[in-house]
């Protein structure tokens, strides 16, 4: 099935309307009303094969603050719609681009825990007009929304331009590897989701069992997170990670194939 979503954001100072594709062709129609912005969010579309379709109106009389970083919480909202309980992808992506001298390193884990490292220096503060500074509010109000942590690391580079082209390509490829169908993975949640019943699902799967040392049990977890069984009889191992007074516990469970 196709995973699309709309959103629509008001606020007093932006209003922003998200259309997302994750089965898009790299498609962008993009009016936020700063130039630069949307550069880079063309290349996510681009390099992610992702349709997206963004209007924003905001503040630009005072700066561009709102408008970029309110264009990164809708735009995470989008995927976290989109992509609804997150059953069946990869959950993880990466990506390294270079450009000329640039470098840039993107991970992401839809993980369904909100988490930024951002590590991109600029010798200069601003790219033309757009201040540079904004780059870390878009992607925290992405991080945020969309409920995924996201490591963004320049290794090297000098002009501005490249660096930040460099980590907008990466943040897209990232993007679609993490997005992409895991056949190996077709009956497992990705993330922190609430389990039926009662309880808390683990980060990579879900299932309910009897608990077990993790030792015993390291074998489940190679394979979960794989998503290669070890076993032909076994259809998928799940496992529910609880972290009590720091000592680590497993609760597996297996589906025999039938």
């Amino acid at each position: 099935p196709s995973r699309k979503s709309k959103v629509k954001r008001d606020t007093l100072e932006t209003q922003i309307e998200v259309g997302l594709s994750l089965e898009g062709s790299g498609n962008a129609k993009l009016d936020t009303g700063v130039p630069f912005l949307e550069h880079m969010l063309d290349q996510v579309a681009r390099h992610g094969l992702l349709d997206l379709t963004i209007a924003a109106k905001g503040d630009l009389h005072i700066d561009a603050h709102h408008t970029v970083e309110d264009v990164g919480i809708a735009l995470g909202q989008a995927f976290d719609q989109a992509l609804g309980d997150k059953k069946g992808i990869r959950r993880y992506g990466h990506a390294y681009v270079p450009l000329d001298e640039a470098l840039s390193r993107v991970v992401i884990d839809f993980s369904g825990r909100p988490g930024l490292e951002y590590h991109a220096s600029f010798a200069r503060a601003r790219i033309g007009d757009f201040d540079v500074d904004l780059l870390h509010e878009f992607f925290q109000g992405f991080v945020n929304h969309a409920k995924a942590t996201l490591h963004i690391d320049c290794i090297r580079g000098d002009n501005a331009h490249h660096i930040a082209e460099t980590v907008f390509k990466a943040f897209g490829r990232a993007l679609r590897m993490a997005v992409e169908a895991d056949p190996g993975m077709a009956h497992v949640l990705a993330g922190d989701q609430a389990a039926p019943g009662g309880g808390t699902l683990a980060r990579s799967g879900v299932g309910l069992g009897e608990p077990h040392s993790l030792g015993r049990h390291a074998v489940e977890v190679r394979r979960l997170v794989h998503g290669v069984p070890e076993r032909p009889d076994v259809a998928v191992a799940h496992v529910v990670d609880e972290d009590e007074n720091q000592g680590r516990f497993l609760r597996c469970s297996e589906r025999q194939r039938s």
